[in-house]
């Protein structure tokens, strides 16, 4: 086994599996986080859609939860092509399809 080899194996059993969610004990409300996609910034949006103002772009490595979930603009991103849109925050808005929530459908209730 080379170095390259050794150290992506080491990175590899180091890295949480994708399925493995973190729970947090936030005192106004609990939420399961999901990861984003490696390697991808993604923009928040105030709806469900590209057309949407971004807020703000979150950065590599991010963990979000979601609170419910919104049908909108139908969008291709590394986890398949979708038209679902993940509530991370009070009117914000990102893309189920760089969200790893190990599920092709609704893990969250509708947003109303």
């Amino acid at each position: 086994m080379g170095v390259d080899e050794q150290t992506v194996d080491q990175a590899a059993k180091a890295a949480p599996a994708p399925e493995e969610a973190t729970t947090t004990t936030a005192a106004a409300a609990s939420a399961t986080r999901y990861p984003i996609a490696p390697g991808y910034r993604v923009n928040v949006r105030t709806g469900p859609g590209t057309s949407y103002r971004i807020v703000r772009t979150l950065p590599l490595g991010s963990r979000v939860p979601v609170y419910c979930q919104k049908p909108g603009e139908r969008v291709t991103g590394p986890y398949g092509t979708s038209n679902l849109w993940c509530n991370i925050a009070n009117g914000q808005f990102i893309s189920d399809t760089y969200v790893l929530t190990g599920s092709d459908g609704s893990i969250a209730p509708r947003c109303d």
